[in-house]
């Protein structure tokens, strides 16, 4: 048991894995308060979704900007990071066999975490922190509000220093050998981050809190908005660092893939923490405060450092799966081993699934966006909310449900009840995530403004004959929406069903999602180093055509982007 004392651990019998008790606890605790806010960001969403679907139009327009906020602030910051933190303790205790530095430190961070989010949930509802997630002076909110999401921020911080914090007992205790687990890798690329991003959040939040005490003066909009999107914008790069550990996890769990050179994936989470966070210029560029020759060096060169760093991943992920299912048998035309992949195992179809949207969708859409030229005649509209729905909705919440799948008999010690539903959930919720991201793209293609609340679009200069397509597109958006709010649903309602009434495992083995022999046939692959397998990780020849199918794409759709501007700036 390395460095832990009797009674501080537990070994699972399936996975070998040394499990610390006192981190399990707050695993457990994040994770749940982390599901918790999801329901609450989720039944938002399917109450936006049914107000912009212009036939429907549920809310009013107070409560619709009230709804937005709730729904923004608990999706993207409260669900998210309660679960990113579960994972940190995950990361640095249970993948390096050892215990968490400090108990009433992770209390500390758990409950200032939950204080913040209760009080800022309950300052919105009741109608004074009617500000959307951004807040932007000067628009102001109870003070509540601030401090709400200022304790988030430093319980968040928190537990970021103790999951450094326990980094380092294990390096010097030597808990585990040779270098860092590439999954723990990417979850210290995601930290790090994190840090920058809750500075930015300290810096922006912090002067709001005292001028809305009438303390100070109201801040410079401008300096406001550059401050606050160092963290709304970076905040999402935690994310996909995050996202990105567990693709690499979940690979291995579920086809016995091993990155086939894990200094290039290194290299790869190197690059995020270098240059991801450039990515925050693109809600900047229509900004005039700004020089064009800043605008044009984060988003023409640096931000490329960023997006190479994805692609590194978009290929080394899918070609150690190649790898693995290969060497299974599965060798016969470009993509056998593909179809013959686990696809009913819910960790695997999540991954994969996670990989596609947030790749086509999200990664193709928001490089395009990211062009000073193109978002100045995008920004505003909801191809903004179609591009971050693909990534964050579709790629992070998508892997965070595939993870929950194999944390929850793991870690709860709980087997899930009722797994066919549990094998159709990740479809159900990417099939609407999908049409909700398509609609969005195309409405705001046809010029349907972003945040708007009124189903009359005359102040919206849409060009003539797109007032149709615009209203089908809403359609769409509130069809997906309401797809996408069942799949949520159905995973939080298995989730719940599995915690609270499924199965105990305690001392026996998990109930994979594969049988034995196909999870024994996983550890053998990830062990294999013979001469097959190098001459097999020299020969991906179907990740290949999907990476050329994901360029084609990508030059495909940017085209289609650049002709639709030359029509709104005719060349002369």
């Amino acid at each position: 048991m390395g460095n832990f004392l009797t009674g501080e651990s537990r070994t699972c019998p399936s996975t070998g894995l040394t499990v610390c008790l006192r981190a399990q606890f707050f695993i457990r605790a994040n994770a749940v308060a982390a599901v918790v806010f999801l329901l609450v960001g989720a039944i938002a969403a399917l109450l936006l979704a049914l107000t912009r679907w212009s036939a429907v139009h549920l809310l009013n327009d107070v409560w619709y900007y009230r709804i937005l906020t709730l729904h923004g602030i608990n999706m993207l910051i409260f669900w998210i990071l309660f679960f990113e933190v579960a994972v940190l303790y995950f990361c640095c205790t249970t993948l390096l066999n050892a215990r968490l530095a400090s108990k009433p430190v992770a209390w500390l961070s758990l409950g200032l975490m939950l204080a913040g989010a209760l009080i800022t949930d309950w300052i919105i509802l009741v109608g004074k922190g009617d500000v959307l997630m951004t807040s932007y002076p000067p628009l102001m909110a109870h003070p509540l509000f601030y401090l709400g999401m200022i304790l988030v921020a430093v319980g968040a911080l928190t537990g970021i220093i103790l999951f450094f914090v326990t980094l380092y007992q294990a390096m010097r205790q030597k808990t585990y050998e040779g270098s860092m687990p590439l999954v723990t890798f990417g979850a210290l690329a995601a930290a790090i981050i994190g840090v920058f991003t809750l500075a930015h959040g300290a810096i922006a939040l912090i002067p709001t809190l005292t001028w809305s005490l009438g303390w100070t003066p109201e801040p410079d909009p401008g300096w406001y908005r550059l401050m606050w999107w160092g963290l709304g914008h970076p905040a999402q790069q935690v994310n996909l660092c995050a996202m990105v550990a567990i693709w690499y996890f979940l690979a291995t769990l579920t086809t016995g893939a091993k990155p086939i050179n894990e200094t290039v994936s290194r290299g790869a989470f190197v690059l995020y923490i270098l240059f991801i966070n450039v990515a925050s210029a693109h809600h900047l560029l229509v900004d005039p405060g700004l020089t064009a020759s800043w605008k044009i060096w984060n988003t023409s060169y640096v931000m490329y450092l960023a997006v190479l760093a994805s692609l590194v991943h978009a290929f080394t992920i899918p070609s150690s799966m190649e790898v693995a299912l290969r060497l299974k048998g599965h060798t016969k035309g470009l993509f056998t081993w593909l179809a013959k992949a686990p696809w009913h195992d819910p960790g695997f179809s999540s991954t994969a699934l996670s990989m596609i949207i947030f790749g086509f969708i999200g990664g193709i859409t928001g490089v395009t966006l990211g062009t000073e030229q193109i978002n100045i005649i995008a920004h505003n509209t909801l191809r903004i909310p179609g591009h971050f729905h693909a990534t964050v909705v579709g790629g992070t919440t998508l892997a965070f449900m595939g993870l929950t799948y194999y944390v929850v008999p793991l870690l709860f010690q709980k087997e899930f009840t009722l797994r066919r539903l549990c094998r159709i959930q990740p479809y159900v919720f990417a099939a609407g995530i999908v049409i909700m991201s398509i609609g969005m793209s195309f409405a705001g293609s046809y010029g349907v403004p972003r945040r708007h609340w009124d189903v009359d679009f005359t102040g919206a200069n849409i060009p003539a004959g797109f007032d149709a397509g615009a209203h089908f597109m809403l359609g769409v958006v509130g069809v997906g929406g309401t797809i996408a709010f069942l799949g949520a649903l159905l995973f939080i309602l298995l989730v719940v069903a599995a915690v609270f009434f499924g199965r105990s495992n305690a001392g026996s083995p998990m109930h994979f999602w594969q049988s034995p022999e196909a999870m024994a046939q996983n550890v053998a692959i990830y062990n294999l180093r013979d001469e097959a397998y190098v001459k097999q990780s020299h020969r991906t020849p179907g990740t290949l055509t999907l990476v050329f199918v994901l360029l084609l794409a990508f030059v495909v759709y940017y085209f289609a982007n650049w002709m639709a501007l030359t029509d709104v700036w005719p060349v002369r």
